[in-house]
């Protein structure tokens, strides 16, 4: 029997959400090839190119979530769809550009140092997708207002950030740099399997918030692609310093609740 207009309306109202999460997805593989493809040429410009997209990765990936509630056409074939991307857009595509920006150049000169840069991308890759997970069969027993860990989106984009900063790829002559990568990788794959509590956008909102907003889009004009990089260096090391006063008996800001299984 041939299916109604109205039925082929909801098919298709139900299908809009994996489509834009498709169009994430279609960034995120662009990303990979375009850091593939840039790895023997270290063009700055392509790597850049390669960042960015991770960035409109992360755009579809906000707006599927979105689509998704305004047509209440939530499904478990959605979730699934949403957290495989997430792995690929922001576990692989930025471990990859990490590792083609940080060791390609390096070659034939310094092998292990290539080997060590890939196992530390690896890492990170490995604590997004242990982060996604988590955060899976964590759903409902958290509170809402904190991520426990670093979101593997954050983490993503922090990664990506450096690469928008200074898109010049590391050489086979700065090893200390290729080193500061490597700790890169480590460090933001640690925050994310870490049990550290990292304010969402389910936070009420307040003057304070609208007031950081303005100083960001100042930032922005002063520090242009530096701004992103400077950003995540202080949304860490606020997160870090809010667990730590909360460790010491702080409650300026309200802790998260404590669920009981």
């Amino acid at each position: 029997m041939k299916p109604s207009r109205q039925q082929r309306l909801a098919r298709a109202k139900f299908a809009l959400p994996s489509f834009v999460t498709l169009l994430s997805i279609a960034c995120g593989f662009g990303s990979i090839v375009i850091s593939v493809d840039n790895a023997p040429v270290g063009n700055p410009d392509d790597y850049r190119l390669a960042a960015i997209l991770l960035v409109l990765a992360g755009v579809f990936d906000a707006l599927d979530g979105f689509v998704a509630r305004a047509t209440n056409t939530q499904s478990d074939f959605g979730v699934q769809l949403d957290s495989i991307a997430d792995v690929m857009n922001f576990g692989c595509a930025p471990g990859l550009l990490l590792y083609c920006y940080g060791f390609a150049q390096m070659g034939a000169d310094h092998p292990t140092l290539v080997r060590m840069g890939g196992l530390a991308c690896f890492v990170f890759v490995a604590c997004g997708a242990l982060r996604l997970a988590r955060f899976n069969v964590m759903v409902g027993r958290t509170d809402p207002r904190y991520f426990v860990g670093m979101p593997i989106t954050a983490g993503a984009a922090c990664v990506a950030a450096v690469v928008v900063a200074w898109p010049d790829p590391v050489a086979a002559t700065e090893m200390g740099r290729a080193f500061l990568v490597m700790l890169l990788m480590v460090a933001v794959g640690a925050l994310m399997v870490s049990t550290i509590r990292f304010p969402s956008s389910k936070q009420p909102k307040s003057k304070a918030v609208f007031v950081a907003l303005g100083v960001c889009v100042l930032l922005l004009v002063l520090l242009r692609t530096r701004f992103f990089a400077l950003f995540f260096v202080l949304y860490i090391s606020a997160t870090l310093l809010l667990n730590l006063a909360w460790q010491g008996g702080w409650r300026g800001v309200e802790p998260p609740k404590v669920y009981e299984d």
